[in-house]
């Protein structure tokens, strides 16, 4: 197979935990005769200060032309003013809108030997294996109209946060499709004993159900969800939610692996283009160390040939040696190890 996958670096470690995956590709490429032909463009601060934008046209045309994107993370303290007109999570934005992907996969898998790095007890963590199905295009970050003003002498910040029955409806069918090729249920998190987005989005939850009879569903209110994530994350299969609510509860969920270091994602479509990328963000604290964990993104580098290329052996080849690399000991810091984020990456290559 030939394929072009664009690479975002981005910022802070981005750069090092993508070239870390770029490795495992090559090597994969390799070894199963495929042709994996790389396009590198920029997004993030490093954008803004080339371009002054987070996201240039040429970049946004090149990832819609790709077969798959493959990024590292954005941001930094250098481009945290509040004030400033542009920021590096615009681009980010604008690219899943751009690029069309509606739905954040998140799964969160626990490799046994690592129960001592969660803070959680080690029986609550017992079977724990939940895919979350995030919203990603609508909602409050999306919303309009939004922004600051002052009326009366008092200044004041807005939001408006929207969803239509079709964004609610492609997401949930989404969830419920992953479900049926797993253990069968769905918990729709919302907050509709509040909200009147939440209302819908739990209408058009249940009117989705009535097409997938052998899926259990369940509802439950964000709060009670952010609880059961730490006392009883077992029971949980597929859990989709909405933009925000997904973005706080995924991050949540990271620390039942261990480190935010471990977690991939695929932000999926219509199409099979996609975008692949750890959960953590730009961690500006050790860029340039080379000690950041590669994990996260070799194991998006994975869902990148299962859901955009369509090669599921070699997926699941990444990540049979990710797991046996963990069960051998191998470490990064953060996960209480010493090994450098090439070190990583090597015994990884070499399990495969």
């Amino acid at each position: 197979m030939q394929a072009n996958i664009v690479l975002l670096p981005g910022d802070g470690i981005g750069p090092e935990v993508t070239r870390a995956a770029v490795a495992v590709l090559d090597f994969v490429a390799k070894k199963y005769e495929h042709q994996f032909d790389y396009s590198e463009q920029r997004i993030g601060g490093c954008a803004i200060d080339a371009e002054g934008t987070a996201l240039g046209e040429a970049t946004l045309q090149a990832c819609q032309s790709a077969d798959a994107v493959l990024l590292g993370a954005v941001g930094g303290p250098k481009w945290d003013d509040p004030n400033a007109a542009v920021r590096p999570e615009q681009g980010l934005l604008a690219l899943r809108k751009g690029m069309g992907v509606f739905a954040n996969l998140r799964p969160v898998r626990l490799h046994p030997d690592l129960a001592a790095a969660s803070p959680l007890k080690p029986e609550l963590l017992a079977g724990v294996d939940i895919i979350v199905v995030r919203e990603l295009t609508g909602g409050l970050y999306f919303g309009e109209p939004k922004g600051q003003d002052v009326q009366n002498g008092v200044r004041r910040g807005y939001d408006t946060l929207m969803y239509h029955d079709y964004e609610v409806e492609r997401i949930v069918d989404l969830a419920f499709r992953l479900a049926q090729g797993r253990r069968k249920k769905v918990t729709s998190v919302d907050k509709a004993n509040v909200l009147a987005s939440s209302r819908l989005w739990r209408k058009v939850t249940m009117e989705v159900a009535t097409r997938y009879p052998d899926v259990a569903l369940e509802h439950m209110l964000v709060d009670t969800a952010a609880m059961k994530l730490v006392t009883g994350p077992a029971v949980l299969d597929v859990v989709v939610t909405e933009n925000m609510f997904g973005d706080i509860l995924t991050d949540e969920a990271s620390v039942l692996a261990g480190s935010m270091g471990l977690l991939p994602s695929a932000s999926l479509g219509a199409g099979k283009n996609g975008l692949y990328e750890p959960i953590h963000g730009s961690a500006p604290d050790i860029a340039g160390k080379g000690i950041a964990n590669p994990v996260g993104t070799i194991l998006s580098a994975a869902m990148l040939l299962r859901y955009s290329l369509g090669l599921e052996t070699e997926a699941a080849a990444i990540e049979k040696a990710v797991y046996e690399a963990l069960s051998d000991g191998c470490r990064t810091r953060d996960l209480g190890g010493e090994l450098s984020t090439t070190q990583m990456t090597e015994e990884i290559i070499k399990k495969l």
